[in-house]
């Protein structure tokens, strides 16, 4: 290989590169420079699987047509389900999964999040995500499925026997795809919950509670790894040559690539990008592997082929990267099967994967609190009444159900239908396909029930409504993702506090169920209320809440998290010396 061919494999771009420039321009892209893997950023959303297997499909042409005819690989975020993609199969995000502490439904969640991805011709998803968050103050504390490492662990080893099958790295192409663990290495544990911040940890902390989901991946054969934006005891993981070449590389014997995230190596100075050059030295020598540029790919390629020419990285960090990349491309059977088909079409969001989807939601919803006393249960509600009130706008909007990266990067608000009209962009042009819990409660109800929607309750509440049988309120978070969701309060939006004053706080009867991504501050809140139930955030399939409210199926979800008091007690972990919670880890109440 040339230096251009194999510097080429090494550099990741946006797919936008291509779509939305000249054609001259987006064919140079692989013809001149050899790019060798491409990704969907969180803001691509809405294409239908077939035209994203034709696009695909054309850009791997280009790719086949150069001197080598090395194979393109395509990555998307799919950390929920396929995510990024409108009418997917939407799961609860990982601290859901980690509630239902059950391994063979995640499994299952592996394998058909492959399966949808596989539909779209895409080979690689950015997942699982594997880190131990130990303060729900972080913004992606979601996506951690446990504080405990041992359900981060057991989680870990499920969902990629799903994604990637039981063989090192991919066992049947066709329905599996190459999984990336990230984000290496402690990234759920930074000081303050604070995201990319750093990360203090002596040995026992970081190889007893972030390290061990890592050591698994890699025993299970994952195709890449993808480093954090955190630092480790001061050092940014981007630039960490110790975590990654010589333990990761060297110690655990880890195979396959690891891959920058979004802008990782420019956020080794700060401010990001303030020495590019040496962005690209500190990381390449640290033993990154692929570089998610995911622009400006010509200045990254002039850098680094001149750092290479001036001796200042080493051919032979070259070669070892490009042996790895080319490695997973191999084995994930891309030489053989360079082209995407659009045979598995029919399977994305079908209804044997939304019938999963709700089983997963169920599973996962915890019951924190049953009655005011031990005789006065309120859960199973009846569903044969004269009446009924739903209350809080949590109840009646997908977006907010699913949480941040659904459709875009920081989620969406309502239905999905108005995320954009820009027909280049290929946004959504109508709302995603799924079930809102006042949907679901409305189709589980008696057809007798009278069900009265109240999207933001006044004082008046409980005299317009003193007929009804009960209220379900339904409050919790607004999306986000990231930095944007990193929260020094942990409350409830507005307006949930006041929705839970003007119904449980006024004499009615109320359940209120939280849709949330981590505990919240309740427990001012919680002598009015008559039952606590968290539905973490469900995904698209809403029926999964009214299954066990109801009581067509028992609740068995348990605490993945301790849910403190206050906000002062944290960060506060199971086994901490002074353990004083709200509920503590573990914690359902079952029916």
């Amino acid at each position: 290989m040339t230096l251009p061919e194999k510097l080429g494999q090494m550099c990741q771009v946006d797919r936008f590169n291509f779509s939305f420039f000249p054609p001259a321009t987006r064919h140079e892209i692989f013809t001149k420079y050899l790019i060798g893997s491409v990704l969907s950023n969180p803001y691509d959303t809405g294409a239908s699987p077939s035209k994203r297997v034709v696009e695909v499909n054309t850009m791997q042409k280009l790719s086949l047509s150069t001197r080598l005819g090395i194979p393109l690989l395509y990555a998307i975020d799919a950390v929920h389900g396929h995510n990024t993609f409108i009418n997917a199969t939407i799961f609860p995000h990982n601290v859901g999964l980690g509630a239902t502490r059950d391994p063979d439904l995640v499994k299952k969640i592996g394998a058909i999040t492959a399966l949808e991805v596989r539909a779209t011709g895409i080979a690689q998803a950015f997942a699982p995500c594997v880190a131990v968050c130990r303060d729900p103050r972080w913004g992606r504390c979601y996506e951690s499925y446990s504080e405990d490492p041992k359900v981060v662990n057991m989680m870990t080893e499920s969902i990629m026997e799903g994604l990637q099958g039981n063989a090192p790295y991919v066992a049947d192409f066709k329905t599996k795809l190459a999984g990336c663990a990230k984000h290496f290495v402690g990234d759920g544990g930074t000081v303050g919950g604070i995201n990319e911040n750093n990360t203090v940890a002596d040995n026992a902390t970081l190889f007893g509670i972030h390290m061990p989901p890592f050591e698994i991946a890699v025993k299970k054969g994952i195709a890449s790894i993808m480093a954090s934006y955190s630092s480790l005891n001061g050092v940014k993981m981007h630039a960490n040559r110790a975590m990654i070449t010589d333990y990761l590389k060297n110690t655990l014997k880890f195979q396959g690539f690891v891959i920058s995230d979004w802008l990782g190596i420019d956020k080794i100075t700060t401010p990001p990008r303030a020495n590019y050059t040496y962005s690209i030295e500190a990381s390449i020598n640290a033993g990154i592997d692929m570089v998610m540029v995911p622009f400006q790919y010509i200045e990254f390629l002039e850098g680094l082929t001149k750092l290479v020419n001036g001796g200042y990285i080493p051919m032979s960090r070259i070669d070892d990267a490009v042996r790895r990349v080319l490695r997973v491309k191999f084995s994930i059977g891309l030489f053989e099967n360079p082209l995407a088909e659009e045979t598995l079409v029919s399977e994305f969001g079908s209804e044997a994967h939304r019938e999963i989807a709700r089983e997963a939601v169920r599973k996962s919803m915890v019951l924190l609190k049953n009655g005011k006393t031990n005789v006065d249960k309120v859960i199973p509600l009846q569903r044969n009444v004269k009446k009924i009130v739903v209350a809080g706008a949590h109840a009646n909007n997908m977006g907010w159900q699913c949480g941040g990266f659904t459709l875009t990067w920081q989620g969406f608000n309502g239905t999905g239908e108005n995320i954009g009209r820009n027909k280049a962009m290929q946004l959504p042009t109508g709302k995603t396909r799924g079930t809102t819990i006042l949907e679901a409660i409305m189709k589980t109800v008696d057809h007798t029930t009278e069900v009265v929607y109240v999207e933001e309750p006044n004082e008046d509440m409980s005299k317009l409504h003193a007929d009804a049988a009960y209220t379900i309120v339904v409050v919790g978070e607004a999306p986000y993702a990231e930095t944007q969701g990193d929260s020094t309060t942990l409350s409830i939006a507005a307006p949930g506090p006041d929705t839970i004053r003007h119904t449980c706080g006024s004499g009615m009867k109320c359940v209120v169920v939280l849709v949330t991504g981590r505990p919240l501050v309740i427990e001012p809140y919680l002598d009015t209320i008559d039952a606590l139930v968290v539905a973490w955030l469900p995904g698209t399939e809403g029926q999964g809440i009214t299954d066990v409210l109801f009581g067509d199926h028992p609740f068995t979800g348990t605490l993945p998290r301790t849910w403190m008091k206050s906000v002062t007690q944290l960060p506060m972990n199971v086994g901490d010396k002074n353990y004083d919670p709200l509920f503590p880890f573990g914690y359902g109440i079952k029916t």
